[in-house]
């Protein structure tokens, strides 16, 4: 922590038996005792970064650019990542180290790009992130909260769009993986290691946990949660507020709290509402008795 030092003036205040003296600085002095300016490190950095000739924004030298792509200004591309042709990258976006984004792909504003490779001809839209840590913990023998390790990475698929604020986390002990074609709305959440397949169709406030595996042509209705380590089979229709907790093996439409297939679940609907009208009508016929009474 530095301090301001030097204009050294004293002042001196007398009171009865006490004598305080007071030290004033105006120049900081820092406990770092070596001798390279800081500003070597904001050099250096500039001389690595440069900024893109169409848009405005930065990247690393060592990333591969086609001439064709837009960076636009306050985005950035780190080291070593690839931008394919005529990719539109919004502001204040930011590609992370190794990334690759596929040809004709675009990106909204703030959207952040780690540990992931993008396909083809995707739209991902504002405030969307990829590839950062699953969430994944468990507690050790001395009753510590332990991370548990997320290396691996998150792969998108050819033609997928992504909807605001939806977050994909990257993979601990496989990728996680976004198959093509899939459409996928605002403010989703896909765990680690969630393996979905192509065409599929996620509307939005979807959770699906971790490791969970899906096939091809799913629908999922607004606000499903699906639990961790579930496999759900292809052309499966979700109906909205559903919940998954376990396997679905076979096509058809499911809802409910378990989800089971959807005759069933109306057929639930439906008695539960008949038996809360029994209930009511017979409890409005005992007070109708007593007060003739």
């Amino acid at each position: 922590m530095a301090i301001r030092i030097a204009k050294l003036a004293s002042y001196n205040f007398i009171k009865p038996n006490i004598r305080t003296t007071f030290f004033f600085f105006s120049r900081p002095i820092s406990n770092n005792f070596t001798t390279r300016h800081p500003d070597d490190d904001f050099k250096r950095c500039d001389q690595e970064y440069k900024q893109w000739c169409n848009g405005g924004g930065m990247f690393h030298k060592s990333a591969r650019i086609d001439p064709t792509a837009r960076i636009e200004i306050g985005a950035l591309v780190h080291s070593e990542s690839t931008v394919g042709a005529n990719v539109s990258i919004g502001s204040g976006s930011i590609v992370g180290p190794s990334v690759t984004i596929g040809q004709s792909t675009t990106t909204g504003y703030k959207v952040v790009l780690s540990n992931c490779t993008i396909g083809d001809f995707c739209v991902i839209h504002h405030g969307v992130c990829i590839g950062q840590d699953g969430f994944g913990f468990f507690v050790d023998e001395k009753g510590s909260m332990v991370k548990k390790p997320q290396i691996l990475k998150a792969r998108i698929g050819n033609h997928v769009e992504i909807g605001a604020n939806t977050c994909i986390d990257r993979g601990s002990w496989r990728d996680t993986i976004v198959g093509d074609h899939t459409k996928i709305d605002n403010l989703v959440q896909i765990g680690h290691n969630v393996e979905i397949g192509k065409s599929c169709m996620l509307c939005g406030q979807v959770g699906i946990a971790g490791s969970v595996t899906m096939g091809d042509y799913v629908a999922l209705g607004g606000r499903v949660s699906i639990r961790d380590h579930v496999c759900i089979a292809s052309k499966v229709r979700l109906a909205a507020n559903s919940c998954v907790t376990k396997n679905i093996t076979e096509a058809g439409d499911y809802g409910g709290f378990p989800a089971i297939p959807i005759h069933e679940w109306r057929k639930q609907v439906v008695s539960v509402r008949q038996t809360s009208k029994e209930f009511w009508y017979h409890r409005k016929m005992k007070s109708a008795d007593k007060r003739s009474r």
